[in-house]
């Protein structure tokens, strides 16, 4: 898999934030790929994502779940978002828009690294 990336440490908070995409083509033209997004501390899980890369051209979606609890009853919440990726890919960098449901596309580059943040 190739990854993108552009997370960072906050200087001043120590949140690490931005996006990790992993990203594995396939002879067929179909892409398989997770998302990392990054609010403050890593997110261990990847959001599971498959599409079609037509030259540079990348559009992949798939369903973000997302699980928290509820307080003060401590009640499991399970939200289901879409997550929709669509842009340009080459072997330095990734342009285009990130768009999650319930939110505006959001428009990102990320360029190319040797791992997701995760990774030591």
């Amino acid at each position: 898999m190739k990854v993108y990336s552009n997370a960072f440490v906050h200087k001043e908070t120590g949140d690490i934030l931005g996006y990790d995409l992993a990203v594995k083509r396939h002879a067929d033209s179909s892409v398989e790929a997770f998302l990392y997004i990054y609010e403050g501390a890593p997110n261990k899980d990847g959001i599971p994502l498959y599409g079609r890369i037509l030259g540079n051209h990348i559009s992949v979606q798939g369903q973000w779940v997302a699980h928290s609890t509820e307080m003060p009853s401590r009640r499991e919440v399970v939200q289901t978002s879409l997550v929709k990726i669509d842009g340009l890919l080459d072997s330095a960098s990734f342009k285009g828009e990130v768009t999650i449901q319930g939110s505006g596309p959001e428009q990102v580059r990320l360029r190319h690294v040797n791992r997701i943040w995760l990774c030591p």
